[in-house]
C-alpha cells in the first residue's frame, strides 16, 4: 500500500490500474545547464524514461531503482516523486509512477536488450523526441521543480518499527519486547525499500523492536546506528520536548537519513515535520491513530536550496503479512 503527495501526487487515483510500473528520470547538470537522459528501446523503436513493470512484492520505488540499474546501468536514490502517467494497454489501463533521480558524475551503460541507445539532452530538446506524448507529463513536472529551485533534495525517512511481539505476552521490561516473526519479516522488506533513498544516517529509539527493524538495513549498507534515548515511547511521553529536539536537529546535516520510533513518538515527530511544511503541503502528514502502519515508512523531501523546507512527501508499506 502506498500514497503520495506533493509533485507526484497520482491521475490514476480514480481508475484501478492493470498494470503497475515504475521508472525514473535521471538528470545531471553540464555546465550549469540542466539534462535529462532519454533511452531508446529497439523492441519499440522509441524514446522513452528508464521504466518496467513491478516484480512480485515489490514495490514501485524499489521497482523504479532497480529497472534504472538494469537498463542503462546506474544505481540511483530517489529524488522527489513526479507526475505519474496513465495510458490504455491490452490488458487495460496501465500506470507508470516516476521519480527524479541525480546523476552526477555516472557512466551509463545501456543493456543492449531493452535499450540500445542512450542521449542526455535539454529538457526542451527531450520533449521533442519523446515518443510517447504521455511521457511528457512527469517531464513537465521535472522541469517546473527545477524552476522553482525544488529539484534539489534530500530524504529525511521516518519509519515505524515493524509488528512486535504482542504487550500481553510479554513479561519482561518493555523496551526489550522483540518483533514477532511477521515483523522479522517486515524489517526484511523496510531494509529493501530504504535503498531506494538510500539514508546515510539512521537515528532509532534504542528500544529492541525499533532496532531491530532498522538493523538489516544497517547490516547491508555498513553504517553506525544512532540511538536517541528521547523517542522511546516513556521518553517521548515525559519529556516531549527532548523528542521534538531530537527530530528537528535531524535537518541540521542535510543529508539523507532515517529515524525509527513507536507510534505513541509519531504525533511529536509529524508536530516537527509541520513546522517545514508550505501550505501547499499542509495535509501531506498523517493525522489519525495509528498514523502508520507497523514496518511503514515517511518520505519527506527537503530543500537543499532552501535549508529546512519540505517540498514533497510519500508514504509506502514495505510489506503486508
Amino acid at each position: 500500500m502506498e500514497s503520495v503527495d506533493g509533485a507526484g501526487a497520482s491521475p490514476a487515483e480514480e481508475t484501478a490500474p492493470s498494470v503497475i510500473a515504475a521508472g525514473a528520470i535521471c538528470w545531471r547538470k553540464e555546465q550549469g545547464q540542466l539534462e535529462v537522459l532519454l533511452i531508446h528501446r529497439p523492441r519499440y523503436a522509441d524514446w522513452s524514461w528508464p521504466k518496467g513493470k513491478l516484480d512480485p512484492g515489490e514495490t514501485t520505488p524499489e521497482c523504479a531503482v532497480r529497472e534504472v540499474e538494469e537498463e542503462v546501468g546506474l544505481r540511483i536514490s530517489l529524488g522527489i516523486p513526479l507526475a505519474s502517467t496513465i495510458y490504455p494497454v491490452a490488458s487495460g489501463p496501465k500506470v507508470v509512477y516516476y521519480w527524479a533521480a541525480r546523476t552526477e558524475r555516472m557512466e551509463v551503460h545501456p543493456d543492449g536488450k531493452e535499450v540500445d541507445r542512450f542521449l542526455w539532452v535539454a529538457p526542451g530538446r527531450a520533449a521533442e523526441l519523446l515518443t510517447n506524448p504521455t511521457d511528457r507529463e512527469p517531464l513537465e513536472s521535472l522541469l517546473a521543480a527545477h524552476e522553482a529551485d525544488q529539484l534539489e533534495t534530500w530524504p529525511l525517512i521516518v519509519v515505524r518499527h515493524a509488528k512486535a511481539t504482542p504487550r500481553s505476552s510479554w513479561t519482561r521490561a518493555e523496551g526489550d519486547r522483540p518483533l514477532a516473526a511477521t515483523g522479522r519479516r517486515q524489517a526484511a522488506a523496510v531494509s529493501r525499500l530504504l535503498e531506494a533513498w538510500g539514508p546515510s544516517r539512521v537515528v532509532s529509539s534504542p528500544w529492541e523492536r525499533c532496532v531491530q527493524t532498522i538493523a538489516p538495513y544497517l547490516k547491508s549498507k555498513d553504517i553506525k546506528l544512532k540511538l536517541a534515548d528521547s523517542i522511546t515511547e516513556r521518553n517521548a511521553g515525559r519529556k516531549p520536548d527532548k523528542a521534538r529536539s531530537t527530530v528537528e536537529k535531524l535537518f541540521d546535516k542535510r543529508r539523507p537519513v532515517a529515524l525509527c520510533t513507536h507510534r505513541p513518538v509519531l504525533p511529536l515527530v509529524f508536530g516537527v515535520l509541520r513546522r517545514h511544511l508550505p501550505e501547499s503541503l499542509g495535509t501531506a502528514l498523517p493525522v489519525d491513530d495509528p498514523y502508520l502502519a507497523p514496518g511503514e515508512v515517511l518520505i519527506s523531501h527537503v530543500s537543499s536550496k532552501t535549508p529546512g523546507r519540505i517540498v514533497a512527501v510519500e508514504q509506502f508499506r514495505a510489506y503486508d503479512d
